[in-house]
């Protein structure tokens, strides 16, 4: 199964630039050495957000999980980088209740991922 509504997905660039791509962040930092050690680079998150919309996509949805809130997907496969390696990620995507737009949640290496 693919992430529903795909092609509506949104990523934040709150999301990308202060978390993913931000070595300061408390949680995002490792996160962040791994997609910069790809070539992504902190100064434009379009790049990486572009990589995530391909990656949900391209690749199925490995885990469904309901809420209360919404639902949660991760989406699980090999992302397109700038350095033209292609490390395999997971990436976590929620589409609240009442809502059809999936917005970008997380995303880190998949085990061996480099």
């Amino acid at each position: 199964m693919k992430l529903p509504n795909v092609e509506a997905a949104l990523v934040s660039d709150d999301k990308i630039i202060g978390y993913l791509l931000s070595p300061t962040h408390r949680d995002g930092r490792h996160k962040a050495a791994f997609f910069l050690s790809f070539g992504f680079t902190g100064d434009s998150g379009q790049p990486l957000a572009a990589a995530l919309l391909k990656h949900a996509a391209d690749h199925e949805v490995v885990k469904v999980e309901s809420t209360p809130f919404g639902t949660r997907y991760v989406v699980e496969g090999t992302i397109e980088t700038p350095c033209g390696r292609m490390p395999g990620i997971r990436s976590v995507w929620f589409v609240e209740a009442g809502q059809d737009i999936p917005r970008f949640v997380t995303a880190y290496p998949l085990e061996g991922a480099d």
